[in-house]
């Protein structure tokens, strides 16, 4: 069942604070690809996706916002940093590299489905090694006892886990070495992948085995793997993620502020300019060699980011701004967001700490007036220092329990109220530093 953009947008809500124009933008290019796979694939062929660009200050939801996306559709998704990438001819990653990597996110994804598929039979092959392998000690043990029975026994104290720690002596696949000899690069444009020996002749060699001295319960688990491999069609498997990273597939550039020129043509500017150049053809749409096999950029949606605080959108060269038509800001954060992002997350920062620290015994429980301090201390430190958004709710809390956290060490049970004279009396270097800063012009 596909999600309407209400329904990826309360999904987000779950995660992310405010910023409801980027969780909008990118619920509606989502859904869209679901609309465009319903349609007539003579007319699915000419529509694209229609990229994002996101634009705001740091810490205040933008890649999070791509990343919890990625989760909720289960598509290949990959995060690169536009800094990394150096234009041709230079030392440095090409920006093709960002679609093998989507492709190694696909293959993964595509065989994790399938091993699932598999596992029932997988595990089925893989109880019967291990019984094989336990049933002459135990007929040893048991001269008079039929074998039928004998195996029903083994079978059912396997499941049950009884077995689970006998030591047993099995054989097993010894993983090929990993000899780096890229990247292979074929010429301009060429593939430029980072291959491996083992990769290469991985399949024309036969796999060495070893015998090893392990629990039952760990060869059950490699048997189940060993299986599982075996039963999985390798060219089925590849065909489709291709096909998922072309169709589904979503790339995030973060940082593409940073390969912004300012109307230079000189020093570091013309080598932004030359990835920005690189990068264009990729959004546009061309094919790309990878080990699995060629892959079309035309439909996969990406999504760029980036602070802007120095350049502008604008100083993207046009052709680049053209295939990002949907621009969406994000706003800083107030100090009601922050108050907000303490503690309404599914992953709100007070849960993280409550939990970790209960691991040692130590029961937090926080009144609401401590986290409306802690929520305007974050904020005023934001304005008063670097403004690094809701991150500096960790440095906030890291501050704030340190010693408790410190001397928290699971021998007894202690239970803390952490109060607003709590949150004062340990932040009190921090509010300090705050009030100087008041009379500093």
């Amino acid at each position: 069942m596909e999600l309407t953009p209400k329904q990826i947008v309360n999904e987000l809500n779950r995660y992310i604070i405010g910023q409801d124009e980027a969780k909008k933008a990118v619920a509606v290019a989502l859904r869209n690809r679901y609309r465009r796979r319903q349609l007539d694939p003579a007319l699915a062929d000419e529509i694209t996706p229609k990229n994002i660009i996101m634009k705001g200050p740091t810490g205040v939801g933008k890649t999070e916002i791509a990343r919890r996306l990625a989760k909720l559709v289960k598509a290949p998704f990959v995060k690169v940093e536009a800094t990394k990438f150096t234009e041709v001819g230079y030392v440095g990653r090409d920006v093709e590299s960002m679609i093998r990597d989507l492709v190694e996110v696909s293959i993964r994804l595509v065989r994790e489905e399938k091993l699932q598929e598999v596992e029932p039979k997988a595990k089925e092959v893989a109880e019967l090694k291990i019984v094989n392998a336990l049933y002459p000690i135990r007929k040893k043990a048991n001269p008079e006892k039929p074998d039928n029975l004998l195996r029903e026994e083994l079978y059912e104290e396997l499941r049950k886990g009884n077995l689970d720690k006998i030591p047993v002596e099995i054989e097993v696949e010894e993983s090929p070495k990993t000899l780096q000899i890229g990247p292979i690069v074929g010429g301009p444009g060429g593939m430029g992948m980072d291959n491996n020996i083992g990769d290469i002749f991985g399949s024309l060699l036969p796999r060495r085995r070893k015998k090893r001295k392990i629990t039952v319960g760990e060869a059950l688990k490699i048997f189940i793997q060993e299986e599982a491999n075996k039963l999985i069609d390798k060219d089925a498997l590849q065909s489709e993620a291709l096909m998922r990273a072309e169709q589904d597939g979503i790339v995030f550039i973060d940082e593409i502020d940073k390969i912004a020129s300012k109307g230079k043509t000189h020093g570091p500017d013309v080598s932004r300019e030359g990835v920005q150049r690189d990068i264009l053809p990729v959004v546009e749409g061309c094919t790309i060699a990878t080990k699995y096999g060629n892959i079309k950029t035309d439909y996969i949606l990406f999504i760029a980011a980036g602070s802007f605080h120095i350049s502008k959108v604008s100083d993207l060269i046009p052709e680049l701004q053209g295939r990002f038509p949907i621009i969406v800001e994000l706003t800083s954060l107030s100090e009601e967001d922050f108050f907000k992002i303490l503690q309404e997350p599914d992953n709100a920062i007070i849960k993280q700490y409550t939990e970790l620290l209960k691991v040692d015994k130590l029961n937090l429980t926080f009144t609401e007036d401590a986290i409306r301090e802690m929520a305007r201390i974050a904020y005023l430190e934001n304005e008063n220092n670097e403004n690094i958004g809701a991150r500096r709710l960790h440095n906030v809390m890291e501050m704030l329990l340190e010693e408790m956290s410190f001397n928290a060490d699971g021998q007894s049970e202690v239970d803390l109220v952490v109060d607003k004279e709590f949150v004062q009396t340990n932040l009190e270097k921090a509010l300090k530093t705050l009030n100087l800063k008041k009379y500093i012009l």
